[in-house]
């Protein structure tokens, strides 16, 4: 009587594999080439989930006689804005809406890791174009408030030997934001990894086909890979993100008298 072969997944990963997110398909522009990656796709899926929940928690408001859905909404808008008008000042209490989205698009793009694909916020790309967002939107706040001459003459301050270090330093922020969180992101997932490969092989070593020692001790480290790491680079991303933005216009005094 023949044996049912035991499934792959049952097996557990035999071989570690760290690459990059793999190319869905690709067109041709010219010298170009356009390639539409499964980052892309679960992008859209990470904004789609993101609006449903939106839309789920902000049906049918009302003023007297709130849902439970609702008070979980305004619960959320208030901890932001608290968030926001505490760290930045009220006078940009507007880039509440921003914040707002850079961290849920954060959370839920590390936390879709949960259902075996790979992580958005694993890919240096999406980071770096979070972090140069941020990046235009500090030069934007430094013309503003002090103009195109002064904007350039904040880079020979305080004195002009300083230009080059000024210069690499102004680079270096949306660089330095984006491989913080990348890194983090990524490094749990190649530990996590290197784990269920090493369990796997722990328990083909005793004689098992089946990875039984993947069941159960991953999630243990899967609690601070999966759920504390992901909230802590989601909040002290938009953390440096206020803090980077509220420095590059005037103290909330300066700004009341102008």
């Amino acid at each position: 009587m023949a044996i049912m072969a035991i499934p792959a997944f049952l097996r557990g990963p035999t071989d570690p594999n760290v690459t990059g997110p793999q190319v869905i398909t690709s067109w041709k522009l010219g010298p170009l080439t356009i390639n539409l990656t499964e980052t892309v796709v679960l992008e859209w899926i990470v904004v789609a989930v993101i609006l449903g929940l939106a839309c789920f928690l902000t049906r049918n408001l009302k003023v007297r006689g709130v849902s439970k859905r609702q008070a979980v909404a305004e619960m959320a808008v208030e901890t932001i804005t608290k968030l926001v008008r505490d760290t930045m000042g009220r006078r940009w209490l507007w880039f509440t809406p921003y914040i707002a989205s850079v961290f849920c698009f954060s959370i839920f793009g590390s936390l879709i890791s949960l259902f075996g694909v790979r992580a958005v916020t694993s890919d240096f790309s999406v980071l770096l174009s979070w972090a140069a967002v941020t990046f235009l939107i500090i030069t934007w706040t430094k013309i503003r408030y002090g103009g195109i001459g002064g904007y350039l003459k904040g880079f020979a301050d305080p004195m002009p030997v300083m230009l080059p270090i000024n210069i690499l330093s102004e680079v270096a922020t949306p660089a330095a934001m984006a491989l913080r969180h990348f890194g983090n992101i990524a490094g749990g997932g190649i530990i996590m990894m290197l784990v269920y490969y090493g369990l796997a092989n722990a328990s083909h070593m005793i004689g098992l086909d089946i990875a039984v020692f993947d069941v159960g001790i991953p999630a243990v480290l899967s609690l601070y890979f999966d759920l504390f790491s992901d909230f802590m680079q989601a909040f002290i991303f938009i953390m440096l993100t206020m803090v980077f933005v509220s420095n590059a216009g005037p103290a909330e005094d300066e700004a009341s008298a102008s």
